[in-house]
């Protein structure tokens, strides 16, 4: 029996540190080394560095892969993937995982492209920022066939991920989930970021509103409001988002869209909405985090949008 030949799609924050640890365990149990490509392929080098073969297209992934995973940007992205997916022959018996954050309908209408093809869709969007995909321990949730998502068992939990959250056949269910997540995630941050700038305005200071925050909420409220107050809400010039507000704004439209259909409402969201499409417009020249919210908050309060910290490390001056 022929070994299964892996393929990924998607290079970006998230995709590049996924599929690195994808390849080094290809690597380790002497399987085909992965298959990828990207929409600018030098951000494959170091996949291409550590044994994984490039390829110049979707379709040429698609033909060679029995198994393909992909982690796109958007709604947009994805749909023009399975189209070339689709597009590049005979898919039947493989299995198409996506991974990226998208609307649940999105999700149903390309499991249908797919299925109706011959091949099998998982939806498998993660938890996860970044550098927790680089350490391989994202939180995957996954809905779809059975058949297919027992076939994608040994790449997930202990290769990508530490936990599966296995979500049924409905791949609605999996992207509905994913977006109850971001709604806590987006939530924290506009309360956090609300909490930096009362703790600025009342004299507190943020030192210790972070030892309160580690101490009484743990690691990882710690680490959202470090990005606050290491400036990582807006990177310095040149630098890269850890998370980009374009597609925050995005999930908490999806998130909002699918809370009115269910006849409910997201108000923290709204709020943090506002706050993500005030920091976009007031700095539109760089590139700028989710947790830009700390910045729109700010001038709200007749505070700079930009920290001192920002300002020291970029040379802008202190604040007056």
């Amino acid at each position: 029996m022929a070994a299964t030949q892996v393929g990924w799609i998607g290079l970006g924050s998230m995709g590049i540190g996924m599929s690195k640890n994808l390849q080094k365990h290809l690597s380790s149990t002497s399987a085909p080394p992965l298959i990828y490509t990207n929409r600018t392929i030098s951000r494959g080098d170091p996949l291409k560095a550590i044994g994984a073969v490039a390829a110049e297209s979707v379709g040429e992934v698609a033909k060679k892969s029995d198994i393909i995973f992909s982690c796109v940007s958007d709604d947009a992205a994805l749909r023009h993937v399975a189209d070339e997916i689709v597009a590049s022959g005979n898919i039947n018996g493989k299995v198409y995982v996506d991974c990226s954050t998208v609307h649940p309908d999105t999700s149903v209408a390309i499991s249908k492209q797919i299925s109706e093809s011959g091949a099998e869709f998982v939806a498998a969007p993660v938890f996860g920022a970044s550098a927790v995909a680089e350490a391989g321990k994202l939180i995957f949730v996954t809905a779809g066939p059975s058949t297919a998502t027992s076939r994608i068992v040994p790449y997930l939990n202990g290769v990508m991920g530490r936990s599966v959250i296995d979500m049924g056949t409905e791949v609605s269910k999996s992207s509905l989930l994913k977006i109850a997540g971001n709604v806590c995630v987006i939530s924290f941050m506009e309360v956090i970021c609300e909490a930096h700038v009362f703790a600025e305005k009342t004299g507190l200071g943020p030192a210790i509103l972070e030892k309160m925050l580690g101490d009484m909420f743990g690691p990882i409220i710690e680490s959202y409001s470090k990005r606050v107050t290491t400036g990582a809400y807006v990177p310095e010039p040149g630098g890269k988002a850890g998370f980009d507000v374009q597609l925050a704004i995005k999930d908490i439209k999806h998130a909002l869209n699918s809370a009115t259909a269910a006849g409910t409402s997201l108000e923290v969201s709204e709020i943090a909405l506002k706050h993500l499409q005030k920091a976009k417009s007031l700095v539109s020249d760089r590139p700028l985090d989710s947790s830009s919210i700390y910045g729109a908050i700010r001038t709200e309060a007749d505070l700079d949008f930009f920290s001192d910290v920002c300002k020291k490390r970029d040379g802008m001056g202190s604040e007056t």
